[in-house]
């Protein structure tokens, strides 16, 4: 764009405005796509501008203005685009529907237009106004406008970190430890060793201690320190490292990159050599160097510092490089105290009164060095006397690091991993804003909010939830983003956001008016809300949600909601839909369901809903549970082949006469990910014989009810993570071909084999870490060869009445972390003991946590067994059904 780029822009914009008011009025969509063709001009002003508002205070300005023009524009040509969805119909009724719905429309129709000619004046306005900025945009756009203030913050720090002495370091013995002995020990092979986390963590500080260290420098014969950056200049960067490596820099200035890296592998051809490169961002920083640092079989060294995990996994491994990842942890409460005290109190300790509120505010660093430093810089200053100013800082930590000039520096260090952040993840990443503090996010959650607010951008051969999710794992690269939980099956099931993190993140989303957050009755609203985030503190308002209600019925008026993608209907009373939900052709997850929850899962625990007419309609669908099987004469297993994107199929109420038909339809879902089934009554056949290939993808499977055989399609998905098999009533043991599943990870058994011995095999379930065995009525023994189940961590044995001792082989299970015992037999408990005759306690001795748990009165008693004494100390009574929660397992 030249210099007129934005008065172009807008000019453009104008010129649109004044074609297009009558046009609007006329009520033709195809006459406002030229508008929304201008609206996306300004969205890539916006995405190029993003990164560098913070470099101009007066261009901050500028692009908060247009910010706020796009919103505005971009909400009057929705609204506008809603009318005339409302508008369509055909035929003469089409046409006096149409010009009935004008008339009543006609008001809204003439806001709109006033609010387009008030946004056409803003615009004219702002160009005259601002056209002094022009060029600095001009730079901004070909990159030219040279180091932002942050990024001169963030070398300041930086320099900084190097001239740290060790006595003003905490927790940095054992990773300096480690990674001394990964630099001089191992084969000859240069090997790049990653030091990856956060921004603020300490990476330098720690490899600057390392680099120092006197067995490193004894080993090493030469030795480069080199600063990458986010601003790097791969011609500066390479002559700096020349510098490192020899005395003389005569004659480099001419010098091309190539010659240069030359002089470079010259140097380092012949000597062990260790090469530092602090603060690499991106892969094609190491991509520019890598060639200059040749592996000389010496054994030497390179080190990188990262907060970009995928930078450093790929750094150091693959073909070209070898090396390891050192992932740099945040500083344990006790050092994060040990720290706080030395900054806050200059060694001394914490006066007695001060200790509850300097911890409070301590946990909300989370053990982040740089902002425990920065923080306790804060509380130095002020008066121990007056508790209520230390309390603030706490309480209002956000405030503080908007306001506080000592907190600016923390502010924009951390900054800056938001700032490298491509376009379509900035908004992502600021959208985690309206969640509240220490709130653990749901993945699937999260990816339906993105996709409904259009963050979410469509990728050529990827369903839209596969896109967010690299978002998600991209955001987790970077640090940005860290795991709260698993799923047994190694699945992200929810994350959560750094403390410090989120309030720089609920900050920018404030000063763009990209979130309000509710926590409070006094809240201050900005004057036009886009989104609205209530965390549950006010009592005026009722929560919108119908998951979770008493709600039973749906109205037919739903058909409206032509944007919905989302119905959660979990947890209410709703049984069946309307027919008008197949109007919903955006709809992407259809959730109609509830559980009866008891002591254990019973059969008829799992209620769906009934739809009226062709589901199939309803192509945009990627998730639908569960939907009841049993109505229109088999015709809705059919209809369920036409449902191509889906990823997950819960259906219940299966009878045997629906199973050729459903499996001819499973054939066609190939991007399925989860399936579940559940026969109509426990002694129903489910009839899975006829699928000859399976949907390729499959990752999860549950199937309730009973089976003649075990599918022959099971054994080759080799794909398989999960697999849950009740009330199968098996007459042959499954296990002999269910543990040549390759990837299977959690495996749970009710009521599945009616023999009496169940056999593990050497070399069967190598990936099996979770292993749920219950109500088998007539088996008698488990046996478990050497080499069988190498990784299993989990073992739950319920209800097995017959049999009288734990699995034969069980020690040779090395890995098992956790032994739990429901409901089986006084006198199968009393063999662990180590006091009784032929005790099995030896057998058991290694495995750190073992339970037994039995329903005693409407809730679990766990009782702990102390393997060591062995008596059984009673444990923590629960009233808690978490080792049967159907949904989760289901999710």
């Amino acid at each position: 764009m030249a210099d007129s780029g934005v008065c172009n822009l807008l000019d453009k914009l104008l010129a649109c405005f004044a074609e297009n008011v009558v046009q609007l009025l006329i009520g033709d969509p195809e006459d406002v796509l030229n508008l929304r063709g201008e609206l996306e001009r300004m969205r890539a002003f916006l995405k190029v501008a993003d990164a560098s508002e913070e470099s101009d205070v007066e261009f901050k300005v500028l692009v908060k203005q247009i910010r706020e023009i796009a919103h505005e524009t971009e909400d009057a040509l929705d609204e506008f685009m809603l009318l005339q969805v409302h508008d369509r119909a055909d035929g003469l009724y089409g046409a006096i529907h149409k010009f009935s719905c004008c008339i009543k429309n006609i008001k809204a129709r003439y806001r709109i237009i006033s609010e387009l000619q008030a946004i056409r004046s803003r615009i004219k306005n702002l160009c005259h106004v601002h056209g002094s900025l022009l060029p600095r945009f001009t730079r901004i756009q070909q990159g030219t406008s040279g180091s932002t203030s942050a990024e001169n913050t963030w070398q300041h720090r930086r320099g900084d970190a190097l001239l740290l002495e060790k006595t003003d370091l905490v927790g940095i013995d054992e990773p300096k430890q480690q990674l001394v002995e990964w630099l001089v020990e191992g084969d000859n092979r240069r090997e790049v060793i990653s030091v990856a986390a956060m921004g603020g963590m300490g990476k330098t500080t720690l490899a600057k201690q390392v680099y120092d260290d006197e067995e490193v420098k004894k080993h090493f014969k030469r030795r480069a320190w080199v600063t990458v950056s986010q601003s790097f200049k791969i011609e500066e960067l390479l002559k700096n490292m020349i510098r490192h490596l020899q005395t003389s820099s005569r004659g480099l200035e001419n010098m091309n990159n190539d010659r240069l890296r030359r002089i470079i592998k010259d140097l380092l051809k012949k000597s062990r050599y260790l090469v530092v490169l602090d603060d690499v961002w991106h892969l094609n920083e190491w991509d520019v160097l890598k060639y200059a640092l040749p592996d000389n079989n010496c054994g030497s060294r390179v080190m990188l510092t990262t907060r970009n995990a995928g930078v450093a996994s790929s750094t150091s491994s693959g073909v070209e490089s070898v090396g390891k990842v050192y992932n740099l942890k945040p500083l344990s409460p006790m050092e994060s105290w040990d720290l706080f005290c030395k900054k806050t109190f200059q060694g001394n300790a914490c006066p007695t009164y001060l200790k509850d509120i300097c911890q409070y505010t301590l946990r909300k660093c989370e053990g982040l060095p740089l902002a425990i430093v920065a923080i306790s810089g804060v509380l130095a200053s002020k008066d121990t006397r007056r508790i209520d100013e230390w309390d603030i800082v706490g309480r209002s930590l956000g405030a503080e690091i908007d306001g506080n000039d000592k907190l600016q520096d923390l502010k924009k260090v951390l900054s800056l991993s938001f700032n490298d952040l491509p376009y379509y993840l900035k908004d992502c990443f600021l959208y985690l804003s309206i969640f509240p503090e220490d709130h653990r996010i749901e993945q699937m959650r999260l990816i339906r909010l993105w996709i409904a607010e259009g963050l979410v951008e469509a990728k050529e051969g990827k369903a839209l939830e596969e896109v967010a999710e690299d978002y998600l794992n991209e955001l987790l690269n970077r640090g940005l983003l860290q795991v709260a939980s698993l799923t047994s099956d190694g699945r992200v099931k929810t994350y959560r956001i750094h403390d410090v993190q989120r309030e720089i993140i609920v900050s920018k989303s404030r000063d763009q008016n990209f979130t309000s957050i509710a926590k409070d009755q006094n809240v201050m609203w900005p004057d036009k809300v886009r989104r609205l985030s209530i965390h549950n503190t006010l009592q005026n308002v009722q929560e919108n949600s119908l998951k979770d209600t008493e709600v039973k019925t749906i109205p037919r008026t739903i058909g409206k909601l032509q944007y919905l993608e989302t119905l959660d209907l979990k947890h209410c009373r709703v049984t069946e839909l309307p027919v008008e939900i197949l109007k919903l052709h955006r709809l992407r997850h259809l959730l109609v369901y509830h559980f009866k929850l008891e002591s254990y899962e019973v059969f008829h625990s799992r209620y769906g809903f009934k739809v009226q007419g062709n589901i199939g309609a309803l192509r945009s669908l990627q998730k639908l549970c569960f939907i009841e099987a049993n109505q229109g004469g088999g015709a809705i297993m059919v209809e369920l082949g036409k449902l191509y994107q889906l990823r997950r199929l819960g259906i219940v109420k299966l009878r045997k006469e629906d199973g050729k038909s459903l499996c001819s339809s499973l054939k066609k879902l190939s991007n399925l990910l989860a399936l579940s089934l559940t026969s109509i009554e426990e002694e129903e056949i489910l009839d899975l014989q006829h699928l000859s290939s399976p949907p390729p993808l499959i990752q999860r499977v549950y199937l309730r009810g009973r089976l003649e055989t075990l599918p022959p399609w099971i054994p080759l998905l080799h794909g398989l993570v999960r697999l849950y098999l009740k009330w199968s009533r098996l007459k042959e043991d499954p296990l002999v071909l269910l543990q040549k599943l390759p990837n299977l990870v959690h495996l749970e058994l009710l009521q599945v084999y009616e023999g009496d011995t169940l056999y593990f095999r050497k070399g069967g379930f190598n990936k099996l870490k979770v292993l749920g065995l219950d109500q088998f009525n007539k088996l008698r023994c488990v046996q478990v060869e050497v080499g069988a189940m190498p990784l299993v961590e989990k073992l739950i044995i319920q209800r097995c009445q017959l049999l009288k001792m734990v699995p034969v082989g069980i020690q040779y299970l090395t890995k098992l972390k956790v032994l739990e015992f429901f409901d089986m037999p006084v006198e199968f408990i009393q063999t662990l003991r180590p006091d009784v005759k032929d005790s099995d306690y030896w057998k058991v001795a290694h495995i750190p946590e073992v339970y037994s748990t039995n329903w005693r009165e409407g809730g679990w008693e766990v009782n702990t067994l102390d393997l060591c004494d062995g008596e059984n100390s009673p444990g923590p009574s629960a009233t808690t059904t978490t080792s049967h929660d159907l949904e989760s397992r289901w999710k």
